[in-house]
């Protein structure tokens, strides 16, 4: 068996979620929300199952959903996509990172990950034969220097991977960031991947700033988006792959051998989706804010220290003011003492640079959220005694 998969220990998140099945705790852990999705959505995808085409769709994704995808980040990011050249759609963002390092590394290659990060890059990168370079972002800002990429690019560097808005930190990088970014890509001649799934889920009337979109990252920038995300319709596995046609074209051999194609009800519901009027995008956003600000002053009047959310549908209380050092104990005594499952963010650092912050989901209805506050009073109570 290959060592890359054999060797990996079960993750933290599938033990934060079994510990909580076998608790009855609250799960603020796993990182999908409560709410159904937009019934309009769903009920096109149930439409397009009984009156539409359910054989193979072009590999390429439908014609209507490539459209749609070119037109909303036109109208959304003010980026131009060519829907037949540079828009491709893939069985969730997940598929389309692995295809991306696929076709864009060989072994030895060197890629710079951005930690903390998504729990599939590192192994995706080993298993395609590219060799890790990290850069550690640590709190409360998680800002990108200078001296950290400079040790970070090489002349073996052949990718970046790089995700913004950032999970599980929350934070969005402003554009001093990108830029900075986008220079090492160019001086190394790095292709960057970029892990933009949360690119609709931010706060405080932002506008989600695309790397592709700096100076000189138009040819070198793979940009993959989320329907998951943006619809909190998590379960559907739709994603978007833009990138400049000689890109794109090696891409597209790779989710040929991949998953080739994804279901056509669901790219037809998002193709829908992706034209809806800009009051769904601006709804979905102070929806999930207001919940962000409900469990966030909740945690605040408990007197547990919380980390400003950005975006996503997280965010991180620092438990060192707690006098708490290690977050995956602080994790599992906060689920089997308190009833509440949280995920340490150290999971999500493969150099263990960070160990003192906890994750909630906080995309849930505020019954769920209610719960949670309650039973983290009694931590609360503890911390005071």
């Amino acid at each position: 068996m290959n060592p890359v998969f054999a060797e990996l220990p079960t993750t933290i998140f599938e033990t934060m979620s079994r510990l909580a099945r076998e608790t009855g705790a609250v799960n603020l852990g796993q990182g999908f929300p409560d709410d159904p999705g937009p019934e309009d959505v769903r009920r096109r995808a149930a439409e397009a199952v009984i009156e539409g085409w359910n054989q193979y769709p072009p590999m390429m994704g439908l014609p209507e959903l490539r459209g749609a995808v070119a037109r909303h980040y036109a109208h959304w990011q003010g980026v131009a996509f060519d829907p037949e050249t540079e828009v491709m759609v893939t069985s969730g963002a997940t598929e389309a990172l692995a295809g991306a390092l696929m076709a864009l590394i060989e072994p030895g290659d060197e890629v710079v990950l951005f930690e903390p990060m998504y729990d599939a890059y590192l192994p995706l990168v080993r298993r395609a034969g590219g060799v890790p370079r990290f850069v550690t972002l640590r709190p409360p800002h998680f800002r990108i220097t200078e001296a950290a990429l400079e040790a970070a690019f090489s002349p073996r560097t052949r990718v970046v991977l790089f995700n913004n808005p950032l999970n599980p930190s929350a934070t969005i990088a402003p554009p001093e960031d990108l830029d900075l970014l986008a220079r090492f890509c160019e001086r190394f001649d790095a292709v960057a991947i970029c892990d933009e799934v949360w690119e609709h889920v931010v706060f405080y009337g932002a506008r989600h700033v695309p790397l592709v979109a700096r100076p000189g990252m138009r040819d070198r920038t793979v940009k993959i988006g989320s329907a998951g995300k943006i619809f909190n319709l998590t379960g559907w596995k739709v994603g978007f792959v833009c990138a400049a046609p000689p890109l794109l074209r090696v891409l597209a051999k790779a989710h040929q051998f991949l998953t080739f194609t994804t279901p056509p009800n669901l790219q037809a519901a998002v193709a829908y989706g992706l034209d809806k009027d800009d009051t769904y995008f601006d709804t979905l956003r102070s929806d999930l804010a207001r919940s962000r600000d409900r469990f966030a002053d909740g945690l605040r009047a408990l007197g547990l220290p919380v980390l400003p959310s950005a975006g996503t549908y997280f965010l991180c209380m620092d438990i060192a003011p707690l006098g708490e050092t290690d977050d995956e104990a602080f994790c599992r005594r906060l689920v089997a003492e308190h009833g509440v499952a949280a995920i340490p963010v150290s999971a999500f650092y493969a150099t263990g640079a960070v160990r003192t912050l906890v994750r909630f989901c906080f995309a849930k209805r505020d019954a769920t959220l209610d719960a949670a506050l309650d039973r983290l009073s009694a931590l609360a109570r503890s911390q005071a005694a």
